[in-house]
């Protein structure tokens, strides 16, 4: 049996490419992923979502989405997996439902509206958040999911009781580990479905 490989673009939080973003690569390299790590930020970092938030306000959300087009623009004609974490996967899902080639679309602690005319065939989405996470309440996660599906996403989301926000940051105050692991397990289980 061959083995998936999936092609990844995997995007940074709020808080830049920091450490933990380039384990999460390393740990799906070594699940025999490829996988690229956009740096959105020109080799800034934030230390507090409070310096994180500045400085994506300071560059502006349509032009961090244009650097993250203009990131993946060599890959697309692989069929990629868009992840990334929070604001990473706000942008991911954007640029996801505009790409007929994507092969999948891993969410990890966050979400964006998406347009009423939004469409695509099957695309395979997963969502891994905090449950409560003041960033993805409950109402809004409701209301996501509905859309997503209306808009032809097979959609899965797992709920990680008691986490913060950024869980899977080893260096934040919001990491558990116990979370951080089942979340990594099953976005490897997902990878593996997406057609190589």
């Amino acid at each position: 049996m061959t083995r998936t490989v999936a092609d990844v673009v995997l995007f940074h939080s709020a808080y830049g490419l920091r450490p933990a973003v380039h384990e999460a690569a390393g740990r799906l390299r070594e699940a025999g992923h490829r996988v690229h790590v956009p740096d959105l930020y020109g080799g800034r970092t934030a230390r507090t979502v409070e310096e994180g938030m500045a400085v994506k306000d300071e560059i502006g959300r349509d032009e961090l989405l244009r650097r993250a087009i203009a990131a993946v623009a060599g890959h697309v004609d692989t069929g990629l997996v868009y992840a990334g974490f929070s604001l990473g996967a706000s942008l991911a899902q954007t640029i996801a439902l505009g790409d007929e080639r994507a092969r999948g679309l891993l969410l990890l602690h966050g979400t964006s509206d998406l347009a009423e005319d939004a469409a695509v065939d099957g695309l395979p989405v997963q969502l891994h958040v905090a449950d409560p996470d003041p960033f993805e309440p409950h109402d809004w996660l409701t209301a996501w999911y509905l859309r997503m599906r209306r808009a032809g996403a097979e959609v899965e989301i797992h709920h990680y009781r008691g986490a913060g926000h950024l869980y899977t940051d080893p260096e934040l105050p919001d990491h558990d580990a116990e979370a951080a692991d089942r979340t990594w397990r099953t976005a490897l289980a997902f990878l593996e479905e997406t057609d190589g």
